[in-house]
């Protein structure tokens, strides 16, 4: 893999309209429901990003027969799947460098009764542990073992049966797994603190929409009964919601006048409700949202005039990913807000760059960050940083945007796994950022 920096010319207004990518979180869901059955299964609306190119060759490997249809449309063909492909080193070195392969045991357990996986890589902030998702085996009747030494997970069992659960902790790629194992499991599966965010949803409808039997699709209470197989069929991402947040907190920073089209409004939640309460102002037309240009925005305290918390929660509360962005975005705001982000214990480190560039923010602890808005009085300066993880990255991104001068920012490998070009596209709007190589 080259080692890429952006160069980045702040300071400059963007104009135009934008388009959000297929959302991540759930294309690396619904690929990962491919294995499910032998059937060809076509996914459109995928961004083309490193996560999930890297996840569409695991699949590969393992004996999926992959066509591409478009840039963003393929087909997944399960009909080949030669397990033992599990155990190379070819294998394990790929599934490491993607959090996101955890999501093939579920399926592989359900079907052939066996998964491998060695501890996957992805963001570092902080600790990610997977209990969840080998509990949740457990109790579907799977045996689990951690070779500690090479740092191997499997599970196997002979036959997988329903039972009711209660999840320790309602993850996103937990409940996932145990979804797609308990679709093909004997009886039935109460999953009870399921996470339920829309993407996990999407998965669940994809399933359905595949033979599978669920129940509760959207709580946090899934009933699923078990069916003999699954056939093929086909799914659309929704678009990213974790993209769209950003396009907001980069419009209103950099004062520019920018249009999110086809933004899928109804499956974004909180979340611009959430950047309201910094006072940015939004117009919905339609399905897009519009973000007129030159706002000085002001943060809205609560009701008895204590300042204002942001914090991230399972859905349908704040998501965590946009903790960084609602961060970076309140820099030049009129008013203070606390950011509490109380999932990730080492996410919010990385405003020690912010600081470096003008940034006046407090770093409570590990979990939280005070902002103290500069009203547009002082801009931020350009420095040399590098990307910490994917959603770190962005946020320096767009606080390099702003900021006067030029700015260098390094390792931008992690921006590339969870954004598509992003730099071609917001420089079709008037940025100026150059790629290269070092």
């Amino acid at each position: 893999m080259a080692n890429e920096i952006f160069e980045i010319e702040g300071g400059r207004k963007l104009k135009g309209s934008i388009s959000p990518q297929g959302a991540k979180n759930e294309a690396l869901q619904v690929i990962c429901g491919t294995l499910l059955t032998a059937e060809k299964v076509t996914i459109s609306n995928l961004p083309d990003i490193l996560d999930v190119n890297r996840l569409i060759e695991i699949l590969r490997l393992l004996g999926s027969t992959i066509e591409k249809v478009d840039d963003h449309t393929y087909t997944f063909e399960a009909n080949a799947i030669d397990i033992e492909v599990m155990a190379t080193e070819a294998y394990q070195s790929l599934a490491r460098q993607i959090r996101g392969s955890v999501m093939i045991m579920g399926p592989l357990l359900a079907r052939f009764k066996k998964a491998l996986i060695p501890k996957p890589g992805g963001d570092k902030i902080g600790r990610r542990r997977m209990d969840t998702h080998f509990l949740g085996f457990i109790d579907l009747g799977a045996k689990f073992n951690y070779d500690a030494q090479k740092g191997i997970y499997t599970v196997d069992a002979g036959n997988l049966t329903g039972k009711y659960m209660h999840l320790d902790e309602p993850s996103v790629t937990g409940t996932a797994n145990v979804i797609m194992a308990a679709a093909l499991a004997k009886g039935e599966t109460v999953i009870y603190n399921a996470a339920c965010e829309p993407y996990l949803q999407q998965l669940c409808t994809m399933l359905v929409n595949m033979g599978a039997d669920i129940k509760g699709i959207g709580s946090n209470k899934l009933y699923i009964t078990g069916v003999d197989g699954l056939h093929g069929c086909e799914h659309r991402c929704l678009s990213d919601m974790i993209e769209i947040g950003s396009f907001i907190g980069l419009a209103a920073i950099t004062k520019s006048e920018i249009t999110i089209k086809n933004a899928g409004i109804p499956q974004l939640g909180n979340i611009p409700k959430t950047f309201q309460k910094l006072g940015i102002q939004m117009e919905f037309q339609g399905d897009d949202i519009y973000l007129p240009p030159d706002q000085n925005y002001e943060v809205q305290n609560f009701i008895d005039g204590s300042i204002l918390t942001i914090y991230d929660a399972p859905w349908p509360g704040f998501t965590p990913d946009l903790i960084s962005i609602v961060l970076v975005t309140a820099i030049q705001a009129k008013g203070s807000v606390l950011i509490h982000q109380k999932m990730f214990e080492s996410r919010l480190f990385f405003v020690d760059k912010l600081i470096e560039m003008g940034a006046q923010i407090i770093l409570c602890d590990p979990h939280r960050a005070t902002v103290i808005g500069l009203e547009r009085n002082m801009a931020l300066r350009g420095i040399k940083m590098s990307s910490p993880d994917i959603r770190a990255g962005v946020a320096l991104l767009i606080a390099a945007l702003s900021a006067n001068g030029t700015s260098i920012i390094s390792n931008i490998f992690q921006i590339d796994r969870g954004y598509q070009q992003i730099d071609t596209r917001l420089n079709a709007l008037g940025a100026n950022i150059v790629r290269k190589v070092l």
